[in-house]
């Protein structure tokens, strides 16, 4: 019956979802899918351009970040961009987006993008907050092993044609501590790992956790410093954790030990650290990010930790394995797919998360509207009074923050009702963005 419809494109200005559980469900879609439009920077994984190329999407591929100035006259065409750590989604650039629905951060953090600025222009941000938690933890236990035996040292002297066979201050890692902050996704990995191996594991968070394996809770981040052989973060960017690790801290870690950081460039003071190593107060460190990152591959990185003894620094390459891009092409762009065409915003990261069971497949009469609006009382009123005369089959409604979202499978017998729906929805004051999908 809706072979006909006039309606025009929308201006579209991790558990699994439901319809996927049963296979004589109706498959939804946006209207004109062919006509939504992906941008995907920074070498994506090919199994999420697969993905998205499957669903019928047009699909722009690029290896590397855009300048801001290309990135805003990209951004103002398309309905999703995929990104990963180097590109800047600011309140500047999003403001030019103008048919963006969804952003897929093909990572863990989403600090590159201003989460409440996109909430406010009904811009979901989806991420892959567990898909390489297993290769930064393994980066991790490698580095600990490197930084005992001085094997950095050991292999830039060797390349420089100095042999140098020492075993002084060297040692093997079983039986020494390893201190964890933040216990979550990728600290229990590392955790279950380091234990493995014959050390002993205490962590610190700011959460009350359950230990796996033998590890123990430490009630303060002083105790875990004052206490590990190895310390290492694992904790997100925040205010709270902006140089949590400065000269203070590094001063109460013991004489000797080892510091890795491979969370958020900006939780350890860059500047205290090489003076640390340089006074030989801590026998090495191995840092995986930056307070400033460059935007591309090539010459010209500088740091003060260059040239520091007994140093490990790698290019932000925690997550950087096969096996994690390609789980976590699959992981963002699976999401993205589900919300354009069905709505479902679960595990997104600035949206609350809201879902609805799959239409039957027979059902050829029910359209799914889906609509972002600013939370203050008195718009699903006006919503409901809109669907009064529909057969409203199912709905749902949550918010999180000033943003509220809204989905309702409604029956609607004349295509020509599904035009009306959607412009007495979208004249709401409060709207931000409305979609219709069938």
């Amino acid at each position: 019956m809706f072979d006909t419809l006039q309606i025009q494109p929308v201006p579209i200005s991790r558990r699994d979802s439901f319809n996927t559980r049963d296979k004589q469900t109706r498959e939804l879609k946006p209207f004109y899918s062919g006509d939504i439009k992906i941008l995907l920077l920074e070498n994506i994984s090919q199994k999420a351009v697969d993905i998205l190329n499957k669903a019928g999407y047009q699909v722009e591929f690029h290896t590397k970040a855009l300048d801001k100035d290309a990135l805003i006259e990209k951004i103002k065409d398309v309905h999703v961009v995929g990104i990963r750590s180097k590109t800047k989604l600011t309140q500047e650039v999003l403001s030019h987006a103008n048919k963006l629905i969804a952003i897929g951060c093909f990572c863990i953090g989403t600090n590159q993008v201003d989460l409440t600025y996109a909430a406010s222009r009904g811009i979901c941000v989806f991420n892959s907050p567990f898909s390489n938690s297993r290769s930064v933890a393994e980066l991790v236990i490698a580095e600990i092993i490197l930084l005992a035996r001085q094997l950095g040292d050991r292999s830039r002297e060797m390349h420089d044609g100095v042999w140098n066979k020492v075993s002084n201050n060297c040692y093997e890692i079983r039986g020494k501590t390893l201190g964890i902050i933040g216990y979550g996704h990728i600290g229990t990995q590392l955790g279950v790992l380091a234990e493995s191996l014959g050390m002993h594991v205490i962590w610190y968070d700011i959460l009350p956790l359950m230990p796996i394996g033998m590890s123990t809770a430490v009630e303060s981040l002083d105790e875990v410093l004052a206490e590990a052989d190895f310390v290492s973060c694992h904790v997100p960017e925040t205010p709270e954790t902006k140089n949590m690790i400065g000269a203070r801290e590094l001063a109460l870690m013991k004489p000797g030990s080892y510091l890795i950081n491979a969370s958020r460039g900006t939780v350890v003071d860059i500047d205290a650290l090489a003076a640390s190593l340089k006074s030989g107060h801590l026998a090495g460190a191995a840092v995986d990010v930056y307070p400033k990152e460059p935007l591309a591959n090539g010459p010209g990185f500088e740091s003060p930790l260059r040239n520091c003894p007994n140093t490990l620094l790698t290019p932000h390459i925690g997550g950087s394995t096969e096996e994690a891009q390609r789980m976590i092409g699959i992981e963002v762009a699976t999401a993205a797919t589900k919300f354009v065409n069905t709505g479902a915003s679960i595990n997104a990261v600035n949206f609350a998360e809201c879902d609805l069971r799959a239409i039957p497949s027979t059902d050829r009469t029910t359209v799914r509207i889906v609509n972002v609006h600013q939370n203050v009382p008195g718009v699903l009123r006006q919503i409901n009074n809109i669907l009064a005369d529909y057969n409203v089959n199912k709905q749902i409604s949550d918010s999180k923050g000033d943003v509220a979202y809204f989905m309702a499978d409604v029956t609607v017998e004349d295509s020509k009702d599904i035009n009306t729906i959607y412009e007495h929805v979208t004249a709401i004051g409060e709207n931000i963005i409305t979609r219709v999908l069938f």
